[in-house]
């Protein structure tokens, strides 16, 4: 039997959603899964352990791309199974109502697909 302990439930990214660095401008990795509270990226760049990040992204929408930024506390990074990525597990610290109502939009949306 498997439990579930995470208090949100975590939509699966069906289509690739890049993540950019919105301090640096460059692209750090790719959505995994994403929750009201966190998200888990698939790193391709170097990421500092315990560190708080300013992280972008636009999330596939039936109206237009939906444009969050976001603060994150890098929580934890476990390396991938491609030897160039990094899971990185983020907690959301600074997210305004605008955007998480627009995040929780995009969870919420009829056909998502749960971890």
């Amino acid at each position: 039997m498997n439990q579930e302990f995470r208090r949100a439930k975590r939509r699966k990214a069906s289509d690739t959603i890049p993540v950019t660095d919105a301090m640096t401008g460059r692209v750090v990795g790719r959505i995994g899964n994403l929750s009201q509270t966190g998200l888990l990226l698939i790193a391709s760049e170097p990421l500092v352990d315990d560190a708080l990040y300013q992280l972008h992204f636009a999330l596939p929408h039936d109206h237009g791309p939906l444009e969050i930024e976001v603060g994150a506390h890098l929580l934890w990074m476990d390396n991938a199974s491609a030897r160039s990525q990094l899971w990185a597990g983020f907690r959301f610290i600074a997210l305004g109502a605008e955007q998480s109502r627009r995040l929780r939009s995009w969870i919420e949306a009829p056909g998502s697909h749960y971890e």
